[in-house]
């Protein structure tokens, strides 16, 4: 597998230099070697033994500059030592491929990066659409057969959107259930370290290694799943591919014996306000950005600095109060979903967009806010979720979104487990 990952990564005709930042071929090759021979003397092998993993430009490697898909830190002091997630997916025999490339800063969720180049959405690719972002490169890493899979950071939706535009599995666990030690920060209240793979299977599979938990959730099948259909909030502004999509994979639900109930959800419609005047998440990216923008702001791509620079303007007092309106929140749509097995909608609300569209820095602003307004209702509410592929083959690759209340992970993967089979395109 290593070999074939890396032929791919080097093929001058792919997306191999646009997707990693840095490419760890002799060690991946080691560590595949070690597994073979474990396996020829009938070891019993760690779970993910010389399996080619792909991993995002923010976690640390020991004796390296953790770049963060930015130039300004190419010449940073190396890490002292290993992000505990690179720990634990090397303790697992995890061939560790390389690096991938992101938005600069984790700060978006299109996936463009105008220091390393932009990897090209897997689906319709002479059209050069968006990759989705920021864990842009770990999805392209998978889609292209770089990686069987990838270890992504997930803020607002940067696991599940460019998982959702690229027609693969992308997982936003609990966030506190996969530890961030040396793992670059954009905002410690809503980032989550997830996995991204081809299937939910492979996902659960390295969920439970990021996490050092195992299976506590009993298997489920579609029949008498109860999933809430959200019609509130999350269905504004909806493409007309996303749409018609999106019910057939409903449709084929309720076919296979789901119970689909409707329902609106009270506490989406106040959920903008936390985000007014760029929200926390501005405010802490602005506290750990403050020197190297005033140093170097000329170096950052500008639609990210722009977006870090409006957490300078929140007073305390608001910092403070959406955190105790976020909290309140929380509960409430803890207390709203409890009767259902799961929550249910699009994952974003466009199929991938052409590059040459968001050319103009207005529309770039438009359609970034839309494609993280799904997914980030789940990172605000401290929830986990999957995007599972619901399109039909060779069609516009679209996102089913699976979510759960806080903790629920595995119960979330087993019945994203369930869905999965009933949506699997022949």
């Amino acid at each position: 597998m290593v070999d074939v990952a890396l032929a791919r990564i080097s093929d001058p005709l792919g997306e191999g230099q646009r997707v990693f930042t840095k490419v760890y071929a002799d060690a991946a090759r080691r560590v595949a070697d070690h597994a073979d021979v474990l396996a020829g003397l009938g070891i019993e092998s760690p779970p993910l033994a010389g399996l080619p993993v792909s991993i995002k430009d923010l976690f640390d490697v020991k004796g390296e500059a953790t770049t963060a898909g930015s130039r300004l830190l190419s010449e940073a002091p190396p890490a002292l030592q290993d992000a505990e997630v690179v720990r634990r997916l090397r303790r697992a025999g995890a061939a560790i491929i390389g690096k991938t490339n992101m938005t600069e800063f984790a700060f978006s969720g299109l996936g463009l990066n105008p220091h390393y180049g932009t990897p090209l959405n897997a689906w319709d690719r002479k059209a050069k659409r968006i990759p989705g972002g920021s864990s842009s490169g770990a999805a392209i890493s998978v889609t292209d057969g770089m990686a069987v899979a990838a270890v992504g950071t997930d803020t607002g939706g940067s696991c599940r959107i460019p998982a959702a535009l690229n027609g693969i599995v992308g997982m936003k666990p609990t966030a506190c259930s996969v530890p961030l030690t040396g793992v670059l920060p954009l905002s410690a209240s809503y980032d989550s370290v997830g996995p991204l793979a081809a299937s939910v299977d492979t996902c659960a599979l390295l969920y439970g290694v990021l996490s050092g938990t195992a299976s506590d959730a009993r298997p489920v099948g579609p029949r008498g799943l109860s999933l809430a259909v959200v019609k509130n909030y999350v269905l504004e502004q909806l493409d007309g591919v996303v749409a018609r999509t999106y019910e057939a994979a409903l449709r084929r639900l309720a076919a296979a014996g789901v119970q689909i109930q409707e329902i609106s959800i009270p506490v989406l419609n106040d959920l903008p306000m936390l985000f007014e005047g760029g929200g926390v998440v501005a405010a802490q990216a602005y506290s750990w950005h403050r020197n190297l923008l005033m140093a170097n702001e000329a170096a950052y791509d500008p639609r990210v600095s722009i977006r870090i620079k409006r957490g300078e303007a929140m007073p305390a007092h608001a910092y403070v109060e959406i955190q105790h309106h976020r909290r309140r929140f929380v509960h409430g749509w803890s207390q709203q979903i409890r009767a259902f097995d799961a929550v249910v909608m699009p994952t974003v609300p466009l199929v991938a967009p052409r590059m040459v569209e968001l050319a103009d820095d207005g529309e770039y602003g438009r359609v970034n806010l839309l494609m993280l307004r799904n997914p980030t209702v789940i990172n605000a509410l401290d929830g986990c979720a999957i995007s599972l592929p619901c399109h039909e083959k060779g069609a516009a690759p679209v996102g089913l979104m699976v979510a759960c209340r806080h903790g629920r992970d595995w119960d979330l993967l087993e019945i994203a487990r369930a869905l999965e089979e009933v949506l699997a395109r022949e």
